[in-house]
């Protein structure tokens, strides 16, 4: 059984997504982020950094914080939803780039431009602009491609469920996805998926899934 520590946050989402894709038992715990639940001694021994998501594995008695390491653990530990050889080490190039880039970015983007709108012209255009920098390198990887990593059309993985639930929040970034067409019919297909629709609403519900 797995405890997973988690809000309602593209974050939180990555992992409840592949929980549910994977469907193994887990209870969903939630640490409600606007009331700084996060800070709470308990949470702090599991998760160090005070960040959303975090699990617990009973079966193992591994406890682990930040979504990349939570994702490669889930996808070793079933063997599911990762690829092979060299194309192994592309699935972890854009699970990086998740992490490094597109996730921090977009963040900095609901900051400033939906949250603090008005406050700083140099931040709303500077990170609205890097978002369309890194919409467009989506964009392009997708070109003839279902999937972001594989060979042929690519397969469905756990780089494919960390960079999702960031998109789907393409309405606070100012994004219109028909404006990249290819990450468009990516998230499409995604969407469409019972486990992510699951998943989405992990530990409750707030909106539908945004529509593109």
């Amino acid at each position: 059984m797995i405890d997973l520590y988690t809000w309602t946050t593209p974050n939180g989402r990555k992992v409840s997504i592949l929980l549910e894709e994977l469907g193994v038992p887990y209870t969903a715990k939630a640490i409600d982020i606007t009331k700084d639940e996060q800070f709470a001694p308990d949470f702090l021994k599991i998760a160090p950094n005070n960040r959303i998501p975090a699990i617990v594995d009973h079966d193992t008695g591994m406890h682990l914080m930040e979504t990349g390491a939570i994702m490669m653990y889930l996808a070793k530990k079933y063997d599911r939803f990762q690829v092979d050889g060299d194309e192994y080490w592309r699935m972890v190039e854009w699970l990086m780039w998740q992490m490094g880039g597109m996730g921090p970015m977009l963040g900095q983007v609901h900051h400033f431009v939906k949250y603090n709108a008005g406050k700083s012209e140099y931040a709303e255009q500077r990170y609205s602009k890097e978002a369309r920098r890194l919409y467009k390198v989506l964009n392009t990887r997708l070109q003839d491609r279902e999937f972001i990593v594989g060979e042929g059309t690519g397969t469905y993985t756990i780089a494919d469920m960390a960079i999702w639930p960031w998109v789907s929040r393409h309405d606070w970034q100012q994004i219109d996805l028909a404006e990249f067409p290819n990450v468009r019919t990516w998230y499409n297909t995604i969407a469409q998926r019972p486990a992510v629709q699951r998943g989405y609403h992990v530990p409750k519900y707030v909106t539908d899934i945004p529509t593109a």
